[in-house]
């Protein structure tokens, strides 16, 4: 695609296509991939009857080829030449001295197949003479390839006289070297049944029986070719020993090509580390103990009603029990905690080798924003920039960016950003700086001298921040200039009407601003695709917000670069480790389990968040705790923003299936170029991967006994006509019809699909791709197909994200939670009260919208590929807000008891008072040993207690409310977008004060406790010492409900010194009138409690 082609704007269902200031727009370039050879003889190294890469040794996966296999067992030392382990025989190997305690190998006919050993040995004669040690192989490998025209006068064997007795030397022993200019490029021995009438010379005898040393030309061959070997091997110990694991082979060897490159690049991408069992092994023990003690504890609440309280009573027991099922659901997903480690050194000597073609995957990244007058501009602008600079090959990244509100100040705000980009990019690559951020970048409080050796830096950074603060002036214009729309609506700069005036009916638009063609930095390199997307809109049309926003620009992608891997974010979430991208690759690209991974999910981290984080926005128990637990079951669920997928699993793919336990590592070039290796499971002629090169469509049947329905697994029935750009044989076995039902009536879009390596078909030209994009995201499209269903973000919720990544588990898909040293991505977070509210009230309200649907994880998947503890973790991620109701009760509890005098536990004796202390002090264990394994500060965890107990009795309540009323009764209710900071000032909007109807349910409990507790105390003492010991537990439990609620009274106080005259006012009259209240219910008068005294009716006198 050519940069700046023109503004692209059209509808399908109108058949109109209108182009702005077009140009022609090239094709991309493909790359290649290399076989595996043999380290010893350089040959192939072959596949085994399965069709599996052949791996001789298990342990280190050195590559070596059947005949050199069997050689080194049969006349060798029978051990590996890298890792010195012994061989172990394999399927159709003969038997050799040594073997006979190994048990696991069943191979009765090959067992005494010596003959098979006896064929090998022309393969061993070329390995001995074979000096030369290359990737690849020549063109020819068979000599009656070679004429006697290309050939010179070939050596003869021997240095001896040529009347030599021959006789009595079978045929099969005589033999020919070839030199290294005639065939294949090395010196090779072919042993001749009979002699070649085209070559030369007539083959001259070798005696096996005589030394080597007679003859001449192969003794040589041979000592340099062992040489030569050593050397190599000495090598390669010398750059273990010097711990050379940094990527690198040491100074000097890195254009020595002979030396083995196994000792970093075929080791796995990445590890999971445990978390030590010093740690984890007490907090599992505290689990349980703790629930031994709830059971009990229970048992003693239930078998011991209040009888002068059974209404409080018979409620606080309910929402107990409840409370102990949430604590269940919430606290086993965190049973196996994990951590990860990536090896982004090992990456790049697998698929970035210097002054080599990168065969790193290619990348889609998706940024998503609707209202610039909510979203920044300027934010955006800097998510996109820090995109643009990511330390990843310019031609494997394309970003799009998803303008779901079709403004013109995002268009335009994208075209200053793409000639910003311009300068910026080369900047950064050129200082590897971190953050790519200019606003952040610029913005750092830190000593940015630190390790920069570049004379030339200080003054380049200073006219780098001078251009980009012109570019925020230039923003700033736009956006200032977009306060008041003219009445004839927005026009471009050629004078054409801008397309999206009309927010809600608007064609589908789409301009190239960066490319492979014009998109260049002032240094002449090239750039990432930099592409704006706004698809169709209709009146009468459910647009499915952002789900359907990303939908639309999975299926763009598809039709113009069609990368394997997807990023999304969100435009505030720029990126904040440049290697971020190699670090997903990591998972992805690994030949072992990258084919499994449907998502690669990091954490979210937040800029412009107070030092005590009132409001919980960096969310960490959740990120830092619950996923860690979650990546050692089946993975961590998504959350949004910050996740690279596998675009096959978008697609609806099931993970292909193992079919025996695979080796340790691979010696696969790629586990996206090599698809048919021994990572990916057998591929056998009646049993084919569902996610090999032939992908399939399966309709899964429902089975009366699991019952699962309308789950696919795809597998193509109905086979009648083939698909336009794929190969005949592929296209023999497609339905356009069932591809239609499932992708939609796009043959373009539905051909990147069977493209499991990503790229666009070679053969399409840019005018129809542009025109086939259009026709992709116009609104109307996903009509009668799966799209939202069982395809792509998945609808039903406005937490999309919850519901997408759920069906990707049941698939069988396993997802990867990667928490690298350096936070890949940062974002903002609301940042006052209200707006925190609003966006805890969206979450909680797609949860109830997904309990009410058939989606739910209660009864939907069983059968399926979901694991147990996985399932109680998506159970607890929609059960959730329906724990507002009995918080709202259990938190109002202490000021009624207070109030009324009477308490919902009956008096005990010091036996059962145990169970109460040992309840107490298991939650205070719990809590401690937590956040000792996950390394979580005490007040962030702190915090995250509060904000639950805020959240749960003012968003949540009404989330359940909402999300009732638009499930059962259709009253459909839109959420807020939260707001990004934006302001130059510091925390400018953490004190202000919004109100709105979610603070009523907190601001009542907080009077209330607070009343109960001026009550109570006063209570007390007007009626003496025995009422302090019932007073206690009442007060504790009170103080406990003001103590969650705190960070909320600071809230509603607004800035610090700085309190709200009319929150004052309205406090104290408040106060006022309910101690009158109380006063005049229950006067503060001594109560009688002596005896009766009454007048026996006698006269004494």
């Amino acid at each position: 695609m050519e940069a700046n082609a023109g503004l692209i704007a059209g509808s399908h269902n109108r058949n109109q296509l209108v182009v702005i200031g077009v140009e022609r727009v090239g094709p991309r370039s493909s790359g290649s991939s290399d076989a595996q050879i043999c380290k010893i003889c350089r040959d192939e190294v072959g596949v085994t009857a399965d069709g599996e890469l052949f791996v001789a040794c298990n342990e280190c996966a050195f590559p070596v080829c059947r005949p050199c296999y069997e050689y080194e067992r049969a006349e060798g030392n029978q051990v590996c030449p890298q890792c010195k382990t012994r061989y172990k025989r394999l399927k159709g190997s003969t038997r050799v001295q040594g073997d006979e305690e190994e048990e696991d190998v069943d191979d009765i006919e090959n067992e005494f197949n010596y003959e098979a050993m006896d064929r090998s040995g022309q393969h061993i004669a070329e390995a001995m003479l074979h000096e030369h040690m290359s990737y690849g192989r020549g063109g020819g490998h068979d000599m009656p390839h070679m004429t006697s025209t290309m050939l010179p006068q070939v050596p003869l064997l021997t240095n001896g006289p040529e009347s030599e007795d021959i006789s009595g030397i079978p045929p099969e022993h005589h033999a020919l070297i070839i030199p290294s200019f005639m065939g294949s490029g090395g010196k090779r021995v072919h042993p001749l049944p009979y002699p070649e009438s085209q070559l030369p010379v007539q083959p001259r005898p070798l005696d096996p029986s005589k030394d080597l040393a007679s003859y001449g030309y192969g003794s040589v061959a041979w000592k340099e070719r062992m040489e030569n070997w050593k050397t190599r091997q000495d090598k390669l110990a010398l750059v273990k020993s010097d711990g050379g694991g940094g990527g690198g082979y040491g100074e000097g060897m890195d254009d020595d090509d002979d030396l083995p490159i196994m000792d970093e690049a075929r080791q796995p991408l990445s590890r999971k580390i445990p978390i030590p069992s010093s740690r984890i092994n007490p907090y599992r023990m505290i689990i349980v103990i703790r629930l031994v003690v709830l059971a009990f504890f229970l048992r003693f609440r239930i078998l011991n009603p209040v009888p002068d309280a059974f209404g409080l009573w018979i409620v606080s027991v309910i929402c107990e029990v409840w409370f102990a099922v949430s604590w269940i659901l919430d606290q086993f997903p965190k049973w196996l905690p994990i951590n990860r480690e990536t090896y982004l050194d090992r990456l790049s000597l697998r698929y970035d080798r210097e002054g080599k073609p990168s065969e790193l995957a290619a990348v889609d990244i998706f940024v998503s924003t609707v209202d610039p007058m909510k979203e920044p501009p300027i934010v955006t602008a800097n998510t996109v920039l820090s995109i643009l600079a990511v330390d990843y090959p310019v031609d494997k990244v394309s970003c799009y960016v998803s303008d779901d509100g079709a403004a013109m100040l995002t268009f335009e705000a994208l075209s200053e950003t793409s000639e910003f980009a311009r300068k910026w990019v080369p900047f950064c690559k050129k200082f590897c700086i971190e953050p790519r951020a200019p606003e952040m970048y610029f913005a750092q409080k830190i000593d940015y001298l630190k390790d920069k050796v570049h004379p030339s830096f200080v003054r380049e950074r200073r006219a780098m921040k001078r251009e980009y603060e012109e570019f925020k002036v230039r923003i700033n214009g736009l956006v200032a200039k977009a306060q008041k729309v003219p009445e004839e609506g927005w026009t471009m700069q050629d004078g054409t009407p801008w397309p999206g005036n009309n927010v809600r009916d608007h064609p589908g638009m789409i301009q190239v601003f960066l490319g492979h063609s014009g998109g260049v930095d002032t240094d002449g390199n090239h750039l990432p695709r930099l592409v704006y997307v706004s698809r169709e809109k209709r009146p009468g049309h459910n647009h499915h917000k952002k789900a359907g926003a990303m939908n639309a620009c999975v299926r763009v992608s598809a039709v113009l670069t069609n990368a394997p891997y997807i990023l999304n974010l969100d435009c505030d979430h720029y990126i904040n480790n440049s290697k971020a991208l190699r670090e997903a690759m990591c998972f992805m690209m690994d030949p072992a389990a990258g084919k499994k991974i449907c998502y690669v999910q990091f954490p979210q981290r937040f800029d412009g968040i107070d030092r005590h984080d009132r409001y919980a926005n960096n969310n960490t128990v959740f990120f830092d705790i619950n996923l860690r637990g979650l990546d050692g079951i089946q993975g961590p669920v998504y959350v949004g923003t910050g996740c690279v997928f596998n675009r096959q699993a978008l697609y609806g793919y099931d993970p292909p299936k193992k079919t025996k336990p695979p080796s340790r590592s691979c010696n696969c070039c790629s586990s996206i170029l090599c698809s048919w290796c021994c990572c990916c499971g057998s591929r056998k002629k009646n049993k084919k991967s569902k996610f090999s090169i032939k992908p399939k469509f399966w309709k899964r049947k429902k089975s009366s006994k699991k019952g699962i329905p309308d789950v696919p697994m795809h597998k193509l029935e109905g086979i009648e006509e083939g698909v336009e750009g794929i190969e005949s044989e592929r296209s023999a076995l497609m339905s356009q019809k069932n591809f239609e039902k499932k992708f939609g009536q796009s043959p373009v879009f539905i051909a990147s699909t069977l493209l499991e390596k990503g790229g666009v078909p070679p053969n399409a030209s840019p005018a129809s791709l542009l025109k086939e994009a259009i026709h992709v995201i116009s609104c109307g499209y996903e009509d009668k197909s799966e799209w939202g269903k069982e395809i792509g973000w998945i609808y039903g919720s406005v937490t999309e994200d919850i519901l997408t990544g759920f069906k990707m588990h049941v698939r069988g898909w396993r997802s990867v939670y990667c928490m690298p040293q350096r936070p890949a991505f940062k974002g903002s977070a609301p940042i006052n009260l209200t707006d925190r509210l609003h966006q805890v009230l969206r979450w909680a309200l797609g949860s109830v919208e997904i309990f009410l649907s058939r989606h739910c994880p209660l009864w939907y998947g069983y059968g399926s590929g979901l694991k147990g503890l996985e399932r109680l973790a998506y159970v607890n991620t929609i059960v959730y807000p329906w724990t507002s109701l009995p918080l709202l009760a259990y938190c109002s509890l202490p000021a009624i008891c207070l109030l009324s005098g009477k308490f919902i536990v009956p008096t005990i004796d010091s036996y059962a008072s145990l169970w109460f202390i040992a309840l107490f002090l298991s939650i205070i264990a719990t809590g401690i040993l937590e956040i000792r394994w996950s390394g979580v500060g005490i007040d962030e965890w702190w915090r995250n207690e509060q904000f639950w107990v805020i959240g749960g009795v003012s968003a949540h309540l009404f989330a359940l409310f909402q999300g009732l009323l638009k499930v059962l009764a259709g009253v459909d209710t839109s959420f807020t977008v939260t707001s990004k900071q934006a302001d130059d000032e510091e925390f400018a909007e953490l004190y202000q004060f919004k109100w709105t109807t979610l603070l009523i349910p907190p601001t009542t409990l907080l009077i209330l406790n607070i009343v109960g507790v001026i009550a109570g105390i006063s209570d007390a003492i007007n009626n003496g010492y025995q009422s302090w010991g019932p007073l206690f537990g009442k007060l504790f439990f009170a103080i406990w409900v003001i103590m969650h609620l705190y960070p909320f009274l600071k809230g509603l106080m607004g800035r610090q010194n700085r309190t709200p005259t009319i929150v004052v006012v309205w406090s104290i009259l408040l106060a006022s009138i309910l101690s009158l209240l109380w006063v005049r219910v229950n006067p503060f008068l001594p109560k009688q409690t002596g005896p009766l005294l009454e007048e026996c009716g006698l006269r004494c006198d």
